[in-house]
């Protein structure tokens, strides 16, 4: 493992081995233990997005790890002004020892990583949102004690997180299944491999999908960059809502996961997510401690 750019280059083994290390390095700080795993590391972190959890989190887990971030927007940055991505890869090589990136397009991620020389972790692209679904899995197996035999329904836009919680669902052995309208279906390469390794539904019915879940996930319905289109994503989004009526069809014990932010009201009602919130709000804390194994994987 030399980079985080996506889920699907990581080996069943892979993801487990960073969720184990994330268990650990949560214990360690639950009980005040402070170890230097990466003094003197320096990650570069860039945004070309807006973030609160992902900015915060790596931030605040690197300086755990006895590293330092430094912190780069995309107005700091010639990257933002043209400079090829390639060129920006082999100068923040000379002086980092990791990159975080949070962008849009996946490919800046992958030619960070072709061009640098150093490890390159993709905090968000409208492709793929891999740490955040480490996050999501750790947080499920602290829940559920495991991933076998588990089902876990998305409800809603066939996005970034779609994308990543297909390819997280079923490299952990859980069963996947999505309701969304047509037109918005997670990335058809992605439904291919998913179908072709594992168990997975893609439908337009909200209680197909959550029919017997364990573990219900919702998104936003318009992401950042799609803010012009709110209007008609609230109308093609009508009814692919997480609700008391739906939440009767999945399983007693389920579990809700938002990645966050949560529009109240839209794609999950306010009394879903505050009865919910205690799973929510771990899924966010455990940001930082999936997200420092992964530092701690890479630069260590």
């Amino acid at each position: 493992m030399k980079h985080l750019l996506k889920l699907s280059d990581l080996t069943r083994e892979d993801i487990l081995s960073i969720l184990n290390l994330a268990d650990q390095l949560k214990f360690e700080r639950v009980n005040g233990v402070q170890k230097d795993y990466l003094k003197g590391k320096k990650m570069g972190l860039i945004f070309q997005k807006a973030s609160t959890r992902t900015r915060v989190s790596f931030e605040v887990g690197i300086y755990e790890l006895g590293g330092y971030g430094l912190f780069l927007s995309s107005n700091d940055l010639q990257i933002g002004r043209g400079e090829p991505v390639q060129d920006t890869a082999r100068v923040l090589s000379r002086y980092l020892d990791g990159i975080m990136i949070r962008t849009f397009e996946q490919q800046e991620v992958e030619d960070l990583a072709k061009y640098g020389s150093i490890p390159v972790i993709n905090g968000l692209t409208d492709y793929a949102h891999p740490c955040q679904v480490l996050a999501d899995l750790m947080t499920i197996r602290e829940y559920k004690g495991s991933f076998k035999g588990l089902k876990m329904a998305f409800i809603g836009d066939g996005n970034n997180m779609a994308n990543s919680l297909t390819v997280g669902a079923i490299k952990t052995g859980m069963s996947f299944a999505i309701a969304c309208p047509e037109g918005y279906e997670p990335d058809a390469k992605i439904m291919e491999w998913a179908r072709e390794n594992g168990e997975f539904l893609c439908t337009t019915s909200v209680e197909e999908a959550i029919r017997d879940a364990d573990v219900v996930y919702t998104d936003v319905w318009a992401s950042m960059g799609q803010e012009s289109e709110r209007l008609k994503r609230a109308q093609a989004f009508e009814g692919y809502q997480v609700n008391a009526p739906a939440m009767k069809l999945a399983k007693p014990d389920a579990m809700v996961m938002h990645c966050l932010p949560a529009h109240r009201g839209e794609e999950i009602t306010e009394d879903v997510f505050e009865a919910h919130a205690n799973e929510i709000f771990d899924e966010a804390e455990n940001r930082l401690h999936a997200q420092k194994a992964v530092m701690v994987k890479l630069l260590k």
